[in-house]
């Protein structure tokens, strides 16, 4: 399992906001992520929590190029994924030396990513999520969640296909906390299989999320470390291929002990 490093170079994430704006303060974070164990950096410069406000194009990309471009030169081995729902961003990060596009619209909200993610040839993560940040709380009403969010995931990738991107680029991700409410979660947690059973490889975003909190009734996002390991430690057990977690050291040694 490879593990994804959160770097949120935003004011108002969830549960990291404000604390690397600053180019430095970006590659430190960077530098710990990978001494302790992170195989892949995703660098967001764009809040997606619920309720947050969208900014655009030139804000995200004033946030982000700066300490993009030094820890590309700082880590030239390791992978950059960028986390944007903005093909302007996406192409503009991708000529510079990111790896991967995260998008956690999986090409919804900008008709034109998935076109830039087929001239660049590179990894796309497609997340499932409804709406906006504004809307999605409440276009959380599903049939079934899991057989939903997998079905919506095929129309994605078919999007994604059909624009020309190959099948061998497209990483899934069903999107916790995107459109879901905490039983929603939980439930796809409990059948990561119905995703990691596909020919597509799974990435899962757990880390430090608000239905840990709403299970260990702890408001606190910093204080969800062992919820967030436990949700890791299923998803060794359901051979998901990538988590997207902010405390490295901890979860590299969940895994560790999970794989024994």
């Amino acid at each position: 399992m490879s593990i994804m490093g959160i770097i949120n170079i935003t004011p108002d994430s969830f549960s990291d906001g404000g604390l690397y704006l600053d180019p430095e303060d970006a590659y430190k974070r960077a530098s710990h992520c990978i001494l302790s164990g992170a195989n892949i950096l995703d660098i967001g410069a764009q809040s997606t929590r619920p309720g947050s406000d969208y900014v655009d194009v030139d804000i995200e990309l004033k946030r982000l190029l700066p300490s993009l471009e030094i820890i590309r030169e700082s880590f030239p081995d390791i992978i950059i994924s960028v986390d944007t729902f903005n093909s302007i961003v996406a192409e503009k990060v991708l000529g510079i030396g990111a790896d991967w596009i995260n998008d956690i619209s999986g090409g919804r909200i900008d008709e034109n990513m998935n076109s830039v993610i087929s001239d660049f040839r590179c990894p796309f993560v497609i997340t499932h999520s409804r709406g906006n940040s504004k809307t999605m709380n409440d276009l959380a009403k599903y049939n079934d969640v899991v057989s939903d969010v997998y079905q919506e995931l095929l129309i994605l990738t078919q999007n994604a296909l059909d624009a020309g991107v190959n099948p061998g680029q497209i990483i899934w991700d069903p999107g916790l906390g995107f459109a879901k409410t905490n039983q929603d979660n939980i439930k796809l947690v409990k059948n990561l299989e119905r995703f990691t059973s596909e020919y597509f490889p799974v990435l899962l975003g757990p880390s430090r999320k608000k239905f840990i909190g709403y299970v260990l009734d702890e408001q606190d996002p910093k204080k969800r470390l062992f919820g967030t390991a436990a949700v890791v430690c299923r998803c060794v057990q359901a051979k998901v291929d990538i988590v997207r977690v902010h405390d490295i050291d901890e979860m590299s040694q969940v895994i560790s002990m999970s794989n024994q």
